[in-house]
């Protein structure tokens, strides 16, 4: 497994590096977001991990032009800036998961196999097209269409509906939403699940009569016609 390290700290590119080689990963260093840019779209990587302050291209632009390219590539964003706007920032650019500097070597390790494994996985199962009622999500093209008509949603809105609908029906819990769409435990002191919940609703409910994203309080939200 390759990883991109795009980080402008030395002595913090270096302890990453260090720490994954032992875990048996090939590392690459990019110290600024040009060239950060330039190795994440001229190679293979299994994984990516930048810095939302970096000289030249800044994580956020830097994560919006690596997901155009690879829309299933996992990316972790490993910054200082830590909340909840700066969370739904990074996610919004793309990031599969978001990480608060100072950190644990340990923790890094487990959030890369756990986003590994996981994209391994959706890859293998992954259908073409998701159809519930009048809403349709195609993985290839990444494209959401709702009675015809195209819906824009930024890569983590994608996931997160892409996730209800593979639910359909079933109550899920936010905590089960932060594992699984955002793949880290769920902070019950930022609301960023339910920022996003609302940015969906706002997407593919709004217009429509037929409502198909129902918060069940005190239990979370569940994805059905009604």
């Amino acid at each position: 497994m390759e990883i991109l390290i795009v980080e402008d700290e030395p002595r913090v590119a270096s302890l990453i590096k260090r720490g994954l080689e032992e875990q048996d990963f090939k590392v690459t260093l990019a110290f600024d977001g040009e060239m950060g840019k330039k190795l994440a779209l001229s190679k293979t990587y299994d994984l990516i991990i930048m810095d939302i302050i970096l000289p030249k291209i800044n994580g956020l632009d830097l994560c919006k032009e690596i997901r155009a390219a690879h829309p299933h590539l996992p990316i972790i964003m490993l910054t200082a800036l830590g909340t909840t706007d700066d969370k739904v920032d990074g996610f919004d650019a793309g990031a599969d998961d978001y990480l608060v500097k100072p950190f644990e070597l340990r923790e890094l390790h487990v959030r890369i196999r756990a986003l590994l494994k996981r994209n391994n996985n959706s890859l293998a199962k992954q259908s073409t097209l998701l159809k519930y009622a009048d809403l349709e999500l195609n993985n290839q093209t990444m494209t959401v269409t709702r009675s015809g008509t195209e819906i824009a949603l930024t890569p983590k809105e994608l996931k997160l509906l892409e996730y209800m609908m593979q639910n359909a029906e079933r109550v899920l819990s936010r905590a089960e939403i932060a594992d699984k769409v955002w793949n880290t435990h769920f902070d019950t002191g930022t609301n960023f699940i339910d920022v996003y919940i609302n940015y969906l609703r706002k997407k593919i409910d709004r217009d429509y009569p037929n409502k198909l994203i129902h918060t069940k309080p005190g239990l979370g939200f569940i994805f059905k016609s009604e």
